[in-house]
């Protein structure tokens, strides 16, 4: 194959992966205004919730090394057709739960296919950036929160016209087309990587433990608004369903609008101080979506939240495969596994939490702990490169 048509089949195979990440934030953003549903048709507390919600991140957390596993044997290319495939059917089967006992091993089998899909687009999106010899992560992440925007913002009302059955078939019919149509161009890594992957040892240095802090404590507020923002402003600010599910349309709206400008406002001002304004941005958002008098003044206020947490994840996950004297792939695993837990983990003890206190004064104090992340950018210089795109 000649080098044009290796571009040629490099460009189709990026917008292959953005679709994959489009289809993967389409399915967990309709599955947002799911959410205060599952409390009525399933008659559950918010702790039982807040369970369910565990075992979705826990099938994430099983799946993710599994997924790891399999793209280090048979390439990212297949093992991403496997699991986005299945990942479509995902919401569908837990709306046709009908108590409890079957919801949690349809949320785990839900959160299975969503986190190994996500292991897998992450790293097809690497091979094709080697390719290309340019960057393409923060735009694949935008593509992401683009479609957690369609899923969030189109679930509230076809749920208030149509019901949440309905949806849920409507989700996995969209879903599927949109991958059918995206795996025929996707493109595998150059080599083998099987043998990259004999040994795993985790690294000694603090430093990228610090990164993966960093991670942690920006995504945990993401996953606040994913589980809980929609209930929240039902519950707590009298919103209906429809407008319930514009919270996290919103923020996925303005998240993504910046993810796909984060590449070029990183080479411009630098990692570190992107990082620092980006989390004090995102602070301001969450403390005042906790402090909002309404629903639409909460929505605006998660949506300039976005703006902030939008690339702050693409800077830590680029920081961690880029330390020196290590390995990228065994920086990212740390990173990826720690900043995960943060979406998928920790919603659930929100739940817990805010079955006691309410919502407000829990976003309240997650705008601390972006404050925390704006005190360790300078943690982010290794993000800062030039013409060097980490291993898998």
């Amino acid at each position: 194959m000649d080098a044009t048509n290796v571009m040629t089949s490099a460009r189709l195979g990026r917008w292959a992966v953005a679709a994959m990440f489009f289809a993967n934030g389409f399915l967990v953003g309709s599955w947002a205004p799911q959410i205060p549903l599952v409390l009525t048709r399933l008659e559950i507390r918010e702790s039982t919730l807040g369970i369910l919600i565990l075992v979705f991140g826990l099938g994430a957390l099983v799946a993710m090394p599994w997924a790891g596993y399999l793209i280090s044997r048979h390439g990212s290319k297949n093992v991403l057709r496997l699991f986005a495939l299945t990942s479509t059917v995902g919401l569908l089967v837990v709306a046709l739960s009908p108590n409890p006992w079957l919801a949690a091993p349809a949320m785990f089998f839900f959160g299975g296919v969503v986190g190994g899909t996500d292991v897998a687009m992450n790293t097809n999106a690497v091979a094709v950036e080697r390719r290309l010899g340019r960057a393409i992560m923060s735009a694949s992440h935008g593509f992401w929160s683009l479609g957690g925007f369609a899923g969030g913002g189109l679930g509230g009302l076809f749920i208030q016209n149509y019901g949440y059955l309905p949806h849920a078939g409507f989700v996995t019919l969209v879903a599927l087309a949109i991958v059918l149509g995206a795996c025929f161009y996707l493109v595998g890594e150059d080599r083998p990587v099987a043998q990259e992957h004999r040994k795993f040892s985790f690294p000694s240095s603090p430093t990228v433990y610090l990164v993966g802090m960093m991670a942690l404590f920006s995504m945990i507020p993401e996953g606040a608004i994913l589980d809980w923002a929609a209930l929240y402003l039902r519950q707590e600010l009298g919103a209906d369903i429809a407008t319930a599910g514009f919270a996290f349309a919103a923020f996925s709206a303005t998240m993504a609008s910046m993810r796909f400008l984060g590449d070029g406002v990183r080479n411009r001002f630098g990692a570190v101080t992107t990082l620092r304004v980006s989390s004090l941005i995102a602070a301001v958002g969450i403390l005042l979506g906790g402090l909002a008098p309404n629903a639409w003044v909460a929505i605006a206020a998660f949506a300039f939240a976005g703006l902030g947490i939008a690339n702050m994840v693409p800077i830590a996950f680029s920081a961690a495969g880029n330390q020196e004297g290590m390995a990228a792939g065994t920086g990212m695993s740390v990173v990826t596994t720690m900043g995960y837990s943060g979406i998928l983990i920790a919603p659930s003890a929100i739940g817990f939490i805010g079955e006691h206190t309410g919502f407000a004064p829990i976003f309240m104090v997650l705008s601390g702990l972006l404050v925390v992340v704006c005190l360790m950018a300078g943690l982010a210089h290794r993000a800062d490169f030039k013409a060097h795109y980490p291993a898998e």
